[in-house]
Parts: structure tokens; sequence; C-alpha cells
């Protein structure tokens, strides 16, 4: 069955719901190995340093994070490479919670709502983007590689973490899930150098974070729900799944 698109509003209240219920930080941030006042995602803290090697930035260059969340990942690796970050979400809340991240942590860094497919910047303006966890969200997945393309300077690199089926084409997961290839969409996008590597490790803090979130009892809380059933989701393809970076170079 065909997923309902993942809107703008759904994601605003996502976001909304989590921010107000600090025990799903807490659980993730605890077991993804980052720090406790991080407002992140399901990347553990693990994978930072990697992830910056492979985009290789210099100082004073520009990192997009693109389809952003709530900002962490790209604000860290942004001041790590002492650069400058540009977040763009489709969720005015994500971006809301991003730019409050951003100064909260003293950050270089400029929030603004747009969509993976099409950001609104100009053509190659940016030195590196970053895409975590969120390529397979677009009805027309290639429109998404092609943004990632053209925003890049010639030279720029890109990095995307996401989830990979084991089986192409296995019906226990969503359709969505079932078409990610990080490899062939890098590759038909015009990319070069693209490798895609597993990270299997990634994927086991992953499983132990859900098997937390699904033990403990959401009660009425609506983001504890939410954590909960996307737990009970995501153990029940956890044989499904492998955890992957794609790095990548625009020619």
């Amino acid at each position: 069955m065909t997923p309902k698109p993942r809107t703008a509003e759904y994601f605003d209240g996502w976001y909304a719901d989590k921010s107000a219920t600090p025990q799903v930080a807490e659980i993730m941030n605890r077991n993804l190995g980052l720090p406790p006042d991080a407002i992140a995602g399901s990347v553990p803290g693990s994978a930072i340093d990697e992830i910056a090697d492979g985009l290789r930035l210099k100082p004073g260059g520009v990192l997009l994070d693109l389809a952003c969340g709530r900002g962490w990942y790209g604000l860290e690796i942004a001041a790590r490479a002492g650069a400058r970050l540009i977040g763009v979400d489709f969720s005015a809340e994500a971006v809301r919670q991003a730019a409050d991240q951003a100064g909260r942590l003293d950050r270089d860094a400029e929030f603004r709502t747009g969509e993976l497919t099409a950001s609104g910047l100009p053509d190659g303006s940016v030195n590196a983007v970053l895409c975590t966890d969120s390529i397979q969200f677009p009805e027309q997945p290639a429109d998404a590689y092609r943004e990632l393309r053209r925003v890049l300077v010639p030279g720029g690199r890109a990095a995307l973490t996401s989830w990979e089926p084991v089986l192409a084409g296995d019906e226990r997961l969503p359709e969505r899930m079932q078409r990610v290839d990080l490899d062939a969409g890098l590759r038909a996008a015009g990319f070069i150098d693209v490798e895609v590597v597993d990270r299997p490790d990634w994927l086991a803090l992953e499983h132990a974070m859900w098997r937390e979130a699904v033990a403990l009892d959401p009660s009425a809380d609506p983001a504890l729900r939410s954590f909960h059933g996307e737990g009970v989701r995501s153990l029940a393809n956890a044989t499904a799944l492998r955890r992957v970076l794609a790095t990548a170079t625009a020619p």
C-alpha cells in the first residue's frame, strides 16, 4: 500500500509534541551517544566525525543541511569545520526549534522553510550538503537528488544517511523504503565518486533505542505514543533494513 505523504503540518505537530516531552530526547540521546542537551534525530554521535570527514568542509565554507529538522547535526558539523550553516526544512516548527538551538549554542547559522526538492538556494551556492534520514520522503526522490546536485559548487560534497532494503522490493516495508537506493539516485543526478557503506553499529544503537521505546508506557502522551509506535514498526522490520552512509562529489 502506498503511504500517505508526510506533510509539513504533520511534522509541525510531531516536532511540537516531542519538544513538550523531554523523555523522548533523553532516551534517544542516551542510546545514541549524543550530548544530553542535543535536540537531534536517529543518527548516533559516533557518526559525526565520519560524516564530517566525508563532507570535507573547510573554514569559511557553507554547509546546507537539507531537511534539517531541529538542525543539531548540521550545527555540530559546521562548527567543527569553522563553516557557516544554512538549514532548510518544510516544517516551520522544525525551523523554529533549529533556530532556537543555534542561539542556545551560539552558532553561525540561518534556518529557513523550503522543500527537500526545492530549497530556494541559488545554483552552485554551497560547498557541501548534508541530508540525514529524509531522502525517502519526497514523492519523486529523483527531484531531491537533483536538488542536492544543483546547489553544490563543482567539487562540492554530499553526505546522506538513510536506511536501504536488504532485499530489493521487500513488501514488508513501506513503499517509500522499498525504493531507497542511494547509489542509483546519486549517480542518476550526475554525482561522481559515489560511495555507500553499511553501518551496522549505527543500527545496533538504534535498535536498543527502539526496544526501550517499545517497553515504555506511553499513556496518553502524544509524543510517547508516537515514539512507542515508531519503535514497534521499526523493530518489526529490524532485519529488512540496513543502515547506510553515502558520500559523493558534484563534478
